[in-house]
């Protein structure tokens, strides 16, 4: 049902006609402050709607689709084992490095966090979930897929319903990263979904700190080059 490669499209949708593809340069080149696109039209763009916050993160995200979220969520795990020395944990794998059926459960975890994120200041309503649905359906024929997307837009926003597609500690830290990059900190309402979801992933503060560190450097990249 959901797997990587429609994940990929997903974020893709958000580049601009005149954008770089976020597969010619990759990941290295967004982390490397190159490249220049902007969070355009596309189901991307209409999930995460046009707040500031949301914008750059959704830049972050369209420059280097999920190997963005691999490579910050490495990088921040690193770190913050090496701040913690008790911490015993292995470290996470690349998502290039799993099967395709983890890289699938992977990608179908992240996608829930992503629209649950978006949802988390309730402005997704009726029509707005009908011109996601559209544009959704333009990347896929998938009716399963279709329907499994239109049932997340449509329940009720709940962080512990979404933190059980959390499996394993990997996955956890990269849906915790996904969703800081795309909730607007200023959102007294986001911010609340996002603290009550790292509670329900188990995710020790000084992770969470560190994670929300390599996002906001992501962003500030990305928002340097507008």
């Amino acid at each position: 049902m959901i797997n990587k490669n429609f994940l990929e499209k997903l974020l893709q949708s958000g580049l601009g006609n005149n954008s770089r593809s976020a597969t010619s340069g990759g990941v290295s080149d967004m982390l490397k402050g190159k490249g220049g696109a902007a969070l355009a039209g596309g189901a991307l763009g209409l999930l995460l709607g046009n707040k500031k916050g949301r914008k750059l993160g959704g830049k972050v995200l369209t420059y280097g689709g999920l190997a963005a979220v691999g490579v910050l969520a490495y990088k921040a795990y690193t770190n913050w084992q090496q701040s913690e020395p008790t911490q015993t944990a292995p470290a996470a794998q690349s998502l290039e490095n799993l099967s395709a059926a983890e890289a699938d459960e992977h990608s179908k975890a992240i996608l829930i966090a992503l629209i649950a994120a978006a949802k988390a200041d309730g402005h997704i309503d009726d029509r707005e979930r009908h011109i996601i649905d559209t544009e959704v359906a333009k990347l896929t024929a998938d009716q399963a897929l279709l329907s499994f997307i239109d049932q997340q837009l449509q329940q009720p926003l709940d962080p512990a319903n979404v933190a059980k597609y959390a499996t394993n500690r990997d996955i956890a830290v990269e849906m915790y990263l996904a969703s800081v990059l795309v909730i607007d900190e200023e959102s007294f309402m986001e911010r609340s979904y996002l603290n009550e979801l790292a509670k329900q992933l188990a995710l020790p503060e000084s992770l969470q700190n560190e994670l929300q560190h390599q996002a906001r450097q992501a962003q500030q990249l990305t928002a340097a080059q507008t």
